[in-house]
């Protein structure tokens, strides 16, 4: 994982890093057209903001700091603690509801929806709050609480929650968040080897044990119907025959069948989490 330059090149001049911060939004929104719709944006008004927030903040003049940033967010509905420290070409999409906190470090290239939060889980005066890295996509409604790590290029899936690290590359969904896609691969393409050993929860190993408790569920209840029938034959016959009429009737599937039915159909990662679609 790089380290991140949250802070900015020293030779990086104000007036630069806002030209950047603008032609980022003509990069990333489509619906930018012109300049004076992208002075429109909440998200831009924001950065730039919490960049002189920060550079106050870093002065020492912590008033002053938290004064600019408490008034950028009655302006934008967006709250960033001056002492986080934001890298280069950051854009917030719609920009509303987003709450970052005071030791977030947030790497170059990040795009950002509405209603994600940067949060912490510590009352201690500590680095409490995530690690951002360098091209990572976090969707909307997206929860990363916690001194963790996100890797560069990772992707957070919208409304997931997020409180162990996540490697680079990773595509993070739901709640608590889990791996879906590493190093592009979809996790149900892995062997059971390679998902029960993964480290840092990157796997869904609930789902494999899941998928195993089912086939021995099964394979029991094959064996039991041949015990019965082997003590039985004649009750047991007539009984299994009346039970799989009813099911028959009733279009219900076994269970295993059912299971791996459900698995085939939700097996791939929706591309709203991997592209930030559906916002």
């Amino acid at each position: 994982m790089t380290a991140y330059r949250a802070e900015g090149s020293s030779k990086t001049t104000m007036f630069s890093t806002i030209r950047e911060d603008i032609q980022t939004i003509f990069n990333k929104d489509p619906a930018a057209r012109t300049i004076f719709e992208v002075l429109t944006y909440a998200g831009l008004w924001a950065i730039l903001h919490h960049r002189f927030a920060h550079w106050l903040y870093k002065h020492k003049l912590l008033f002053l700091a938290r004064v600019v940033s408490q008034w950028s967010r009655f302006l934008t509905n967006v709250e960033i603690h001056p002492g986080a420290q934001i890298g280069r070409r950051f854009f917030i999409d719609h920009g509303a509801g987003v709450v970052i906190g005071e030791t977030a470090i947030i790497g170059d290239d990040v795009l950002m929806y509405h209603q994600v939060t940067l949060g912490g889980t510590s009352m201690e005066r500590t680095k409490r709050h995530p690690t951002v890295g360098n091209n990572v996509l976090l969707g909307m409604g997206a929860k990363v609480l916690g001194n963790i790590t996100i890797g560069d290029g990772a992707r957070i899936g919208a409304n997931s929650v997020v409180t162990r690290h996540v490697p680079a590359g990773a595509t993070a969904v739901g709640v608590p968040a889990r791996i879906l896609v590493q190093d592009g691969v979809h996790i149900s393409s892995r062997t059971t080897f390679q998902i029960m050993d993964m480290a840092l929860g990157t796997a869904d190993p609930m789902g494999e044990l899941l998928r195993r408790a089912i086939e021995e569920i099964s394979d029991l209840r094959c064996r039991l119907e041949e015990l019965e029938e082997s003590v039985q034959p004649e009750v047991a016959t007539v009984f299994h025959a009346h039970q799989r009429e009813l099911a028959e009737q009733n279009g219900d599937v076994p269970l295993l069948e059912y299971f791996k039915k459900m698995v085939n159909e939700t097996g791939t990662t929706p591309t709203e989490n991997v592209h930030g679609a559906g916002i």
